[in-house]
């Protein structure tokens, strides 16, 4: 089955099948599956550290030095931030010492992200919001795993009507939908 968007000079275009089938046919839920469990456990292997560690969860110092690096620039080489405006909100944030209540909510979010993924829980909200946190650990300098990390999250939500199929999504996206549903009778 192939559908067709119009462009805005009025073309018609096909998308080709392939896209259609990888997004939205529930064959492909065990793929999203895979992925969503893999990329969720490692949000979870990532959190259990921080969760544990008074750095994070009392002091901030961690995530006070994550940033300190983060914002100094070298006297040779590149600085591990390009755009200065994200230096300056990194500069801000360490100004007002949120340190201390946002390394909290780092631990926590990651192992939140990992636990509704592996459930299949808002699949696409899910993904969406943990690749905005890897977006923010690649402007802040740290390239590692990041960039994988955020392009699954990328592919989980373009497939979010598949991606938690095989989940809790099966049954909670119809009953969201329910509500957006208008009964006029």
């Amino acid at each position: 089955m192939s559908t067709y968007v119009l462009t805005r000079k009025g073309q018609t275009l096909e998308t080709p099948s392939f896209i259609n089938m990888l997004f939205s046919d529930k064959r492909f839920s065990i793929l999203w599956l895979a992925v969503r469990v893999w990329l969720g456990w490692q949000w979870i292997d990532a959190s259990l550290h921080k969760l544990q560690n008074p750095a994070w969860m009392q002091t901030g110092d961690a995530l006070k030095g994550f940033w300190m690096g983060a914002v100094q620039i070298p006297a040779e080489g590149r600085p591990a931030i390009a755009y200065d405006w994200y230096r300056n909100f990194l500069q801000f944030m360490l100004d007002a010492q949120a340190y201390t209540w946002f390394a909290k909510i780092v631990a926590i979010s990651e192992f939140l992200f990992g636990a509704l993924l592996i459930a299949g829980i808002f699949v696409g909200l899910t993904a969406f919001f943990s690749g905005f946190m890897n977006w923010n650990f690649i402007m802040a300098g740290s390239a590692s795993v990041n960039g994988v990390f955020f392009g699954l999250a990328v592919l989980l939500v373009l497939a979010w009507k598949i991606a938690g199929y095989i989940g809790l999504d099966y049954f909670l996206l119809p009953r969201v939908g329910d509500l957006w549903a208008t009964n006029k009778k």
